[in-house]
């Protein structure tokens, strides 16, 4: 098992290149050996839905994905990520059916979240619910009926497959250790996916309530810590959280910078861009797209208001033929008391930039130059549009992000030259002992260009970039001697 490497790291499905883990294995070997060091695959244990995130069962993969041996082989070529909910586990999990058919007698019976015990009044009040950070319009329960006939309200903040469970629980943090020791003993990081919802506490947010959830952290990396296994706390919230999480040592991802460079990009400026970089973690792992779409609510306060709205306006103008097949309006929207606000923006970056091959490659290299290792979802790995026939198809709105490529379409996707020269720069990013040195931001000169510098003793690169014109430059040493790597301007 090979540990965290500075190097550019795959976000993918395990059967979205390949119909599973053995085909994705050998579709990396056959185009992307050097372009990527790790692989972050998405949920590939047994589910009952929200595509592997309402996982039934950690202890085997999913069969028709695989088996821990497929695994184990992806994991002497590249550093792992798997991901944990520790939030929330699917109704069809083990210890969920216990719970219905013993009732009160179940020895997990403490693991789940009575909506109606957790109030001090029995329900919230309107004040309480007001302040409440909300996934879904109602109040995040569901009702079930247990085996004994009583009706029970449970906390469930996202689908209907999912309900939450009480980290204080012995019986989950039981859960938590049974599980998170076996995942572990096949990757080296492990990603605690929607972390932020489980500091819960009447009368509050109920969502990364301090200082209840550095408690919640501490009990999920308690499994972790004799195997020294790292974690990555999932988090699509204000930028300010990820600078409280890096200050405690932490890694965190960059969700700020996918919606700086689109705004940059349409704009023409890249104050807003520069200002970020000299104040963004180093310890982060930074994306343009991920599984979600494209994050909306990270950036405010980096953005106003109404840059954000001429960002997502354009985004919405690009996404209108996908419209007539949602089956309801937006992507993922967060409720605070009685306003509504987007919160993320479904659609792929590449479409999201119009298509524009020296837009995207431009938005890719200042990500590979931007502090922190880069992720790159699979989907923008090959420049994919937006998938509108799996929308009129009827699935899922955030389907328009996650198409599954064939062979002959992946065969085609990487022969475009804009491509091979983003994977050239991703073998580079890689390579260069520059990128575990420092970084020095140029300064905003107001005119639409960018220069980032990486300096480690007498290695350096520096990227210069116009985001006017939509062109840029990367200079390197080689042997004491420096030489351009790639001048797009002067093509």
């Amino acid at each position: 098992m090979k540990k965290v490497e500075n190097k550019a790291m795959l976000i993918t499905y395990a059967n979205t290149m390949g119909d599973d883990l053995g085909a994705l294995n050998e579709v990396l070997d056959r185009y992307f050996k050097k372009v990527f060091g790790g692989v972050h695959i998405l949920p590939f244990f047994p589910s009952s839905g929200d595509r592997g995130f309402a996982v039934i069962n950690y202890d085997i993969v999913d069969p028709a994905l695989g088996s821990w041996d497929d695994i184990d082989r992806l994991g002497e070529k590249y550093y792992l990520m798997a991901d944990f909910m520790l939030n929330h586990v699917s109704i069809r999990c083990a210890e969920f059916k216990d719970y219905m058919k013993n009732g009160d007698s179940s020895p997990y019976k403490d693991m789940f979240i009575d909506w109606n015990k957790f109030w001090p009044n029995g329900e919230p009040t309107e004040k309480e619910l007001e302040v409440m950070y909300r996934r879904k319009e109602n109040g995040p329960y569901l009702e079930f009926v247990r085996d004994d006939g009583k009706k029970v309200n449970l906390w469930n903040t996202f689908f209907q497959e999912q309900v939450d469970i009480d980290p204080y629980s012995a019986a989950t943090q039981d859960y938590y250790e049974r599980n998170l020791g076996l995942i572990a003993k096949h990757v080296p990081i492990i990603r605690f996916d929607a972390f932020a919802y489980a500091s819960k506490l009447p009368g509050t947010s109920c969502f990364f309530v301090e200082p209840e959830i550095w408690d919640v952290l501490d009990i999920g990396m308690k499994p972790l810590r004799s195997s020294a296994t790292e974690m990555l706390p999932e988090i699509h919230e204000n930028y300010h959280i990820q600078l409280k999480m890096a200050e405690k040592g932490y890694w965190v991802y960059d969700f700020a910078l996918p919606m700086l460079l689109l705004h940059g990009l349409m704009t023409e400026r890249t104050d807003r861009l520069i200002h970020w970089l000299n104040i963004c973690p180093r310890k982060q792992f930074t994306t343009l797209d991920t599984h979600d779409g494209i994050g909306v609510v990270d950036v405010a306060g980096l953005l106003t208001d109404d840059e954000i709205d001429y960002v997502r306006e354009k985004v919405d103008e690009i996404t209108l033929p996908a419209k007539p097949y949602m089956k309801f309006p937006g992507i993922m929207i967060k409720t605070s008391g009685k306003e509504a606000k987007r919160y993320q923006l479904g659609c792929t970056y590449y479409s999201a930039l119009g298509c524009d091959d020296n837009a995207y490659l431009l938005a890719r290299v200042v990500q590979f130059f931007t502090p922190g290792i880069p992720q790159v979802y699979y989907v923008g790995l090959l420049a994919g549009e937006n998938d509108i026939e799996a929308l009129k198809r009827g699935e899922e709105p955030r389907s328009i992000n996650r198409h599954t490529y064939t062979d002959a379409e992946i065969a085609e996707a990487v022969r475009k030259p804009m491509l091979q020269d983003m994977y050239k720069i991703m073998e580079f990013r890689n390579t260069h002992p520059a990128f575990n040195g420092e970084v020095k931001i140029g300064e905003d000169k107001s005119d639409g260009t960018l220069i980032i510098t990486w300096i480690n003793g007498a290695d350096f690169t520096k990227l210069e970039a116009n985001f006017k014109d939509k062109i840029f430059c990367i200079t390197y040493t080689d042997n004491g001697t420096e030489k351009v790597f790639y001048d797009q301007g002067g093509k």
